[in-house]
């Protein structure tokens, strides 16, 4: 009996790096500027979050700084947020003086303006100050710009 001929499998489909700067550019400084690249599976509803454990922002009022964790959670569409982008953003936070409710709702508006996924949410965890810890969430859903 002869043996079977085993199929010529193409290889799994694989992100493209094509257009990102920061990834692999040696020391990296804080940056306002994002990037992303084609996501390889548009067709499926697949969850992203990152866990931003070191957070840092400033009190508007005191200036005091402010640490918390940031988790953001999307269903991207055509385009997946590249995490040391995303790393070098939050960082631009560590000098601005802003309310804990403000830096949620920008960063939404930020993240969704640019990668247009289709449902997103920001929640941050911020310390506990004064014997009081603040969490904020806030999200978008629906087609991608309603």
């Amino acid at each position: 009996m002869a043996k079977p001929k085993l199929k010529n499998t193409e290889s799994p489909k694989k992100s493209e790096p094509r257009g990102l700067t920061e990834l692999g550019s040696g020391p990296a400084k804080p940056k306002r500027q994002l990037e992303a690249f084609p996501n390889a599976h548009p067709d499926r509803d697949t969850v992203v979050t990152f866990h931003c454990t070191e957070f840092t922002c400033v009190c508007p009022v005191t200036g005091q700084p402010d640490f918390g964790e940031l988790e953001i959670s999307y269903v991207p569409d055509k385009r997946v947020l590249e995490s040391k982008s995303l790393k070098l953003y939050l960082w631009t936070y560590r000098d601005i003086g802003i309310f804990h409710e403000d830096v949620v709702n920008e960063l939404l508006d930020a993240l969704y303006d640019f990668l247009k996924p289709r449902w997103m949410k920001v929640t941050g965890r911020f310390n506990i100050r004064g014997g009081i810890g603040i969490d904020v969430s806030s999200e978008c859903d629906g087609p991608a710009g309603s």
